[in-house]
């Protein structure tokens, strides 16, 4: 009987250089206000993973993680299970983690939360009003990604897409909101990354981008609940689309 060989586990420490903004991740603070090992470990794990630089599919032992991470397998194993309750990994027997692979299915129903949620989020955003310095933010986000696009640069239009969506949720005002968006954002964002380069060029996406910053600038609520959503629907039967025909 012959085995299989054991797949080279991927390289801990290196980073792909250029990533997209949601992947390079802040350690997340402790209820003491400074980062712990656990923090620090997550955040490591949880960037290389959305980077692409750990696969779908891949096996990474807590003992080697730790090794590689230069940490103790405690904060390395906390970190794994805050990986799984973000539905990124599962957790396997011998104590380590796989990564777990991007269905289509999966993407179609996060969607739907997502598309949902956001649309109210705009909504309450243009009801309320936005701040200035948000406002601003949004703008510039519009406009770094038309420079992206005029450059062919798809990793820069992801860095300022995810700048938007970022600061349109953060300014709704309902934590709820936020916190739960926060729940499938992660997930999203690695499918977006496998199919970037697959997706025709993203110019209609930045239109509706502008269209929806002029209607909270207006204070149109109705308004920016239906350009959100249809943005968000058309984007994710695009994506689900891209992710049902990968091998």
């Amino acid at each position: 009987m012959t085995t299989k060989p054991r797949k080279k586990s991927p390289d801990l420490k290196a980073v792909p250089r250029k990533v997209p903004t949601r992947a390079r991740l802040a350690p997340v603070a402790s209820p003491s206000g400074k980062p712990n090992q656990a923090d620090i470990a997550y955040a490591r794990l949880r960037e290389l993973i959305l980077s692409g630089a750990i696969a779908p599919g891949s096996f990474v032992l807590e003992l080697e993680a730790a090794a590689r991470l230069g940490m103790s397998r405690t904060p390395v194993r906390e970190a794994m299970v805050r990986l799984r309750a973000e539905g990124i990994v599962e957790i396997r027997a011998r104590h380590g983690m796989r990564v777990l692979p991007v269905s289509a299915d999966d993407m179609r129903e996060i969607y739907e939360v997502l598309t949902s949620l956001e649309a109210t989020a705009a909504g309450l955003v243009a009801r309320r009003g936005i701040a200035n310095e948000a406002l601003v933010s949004l703008n510039m986000a519009v406009a770094n990604m038309d420079d992206a696009l005029d450059r062919d640069d798809l990793e820069a239009w992801a860095q300022a897409d995810e700048s938007f969506h970022r600061t349109l949720i953060n300014s709704c005002g309902n934590r709820r909101i936020i916190q739960t968006v926060d729940q499938f954002w992660s997930q999203a964002h690695r499918a977006r990354l496998l199919t970037l380069r697959l997706r025709p060029k993203p110019t209609q996406s930045n239109r509706e981008h502008a269209a929806l910053v002029r209607a909270i600038a207006k204070g149109d609520a109705e308004a920016a609940m239906r350009l959100h959503q249809e943005h968000r629907e058309r984007a994710g039967r695009l994506l689900t689309d891209l992710l049902s025909k990968l091998p």
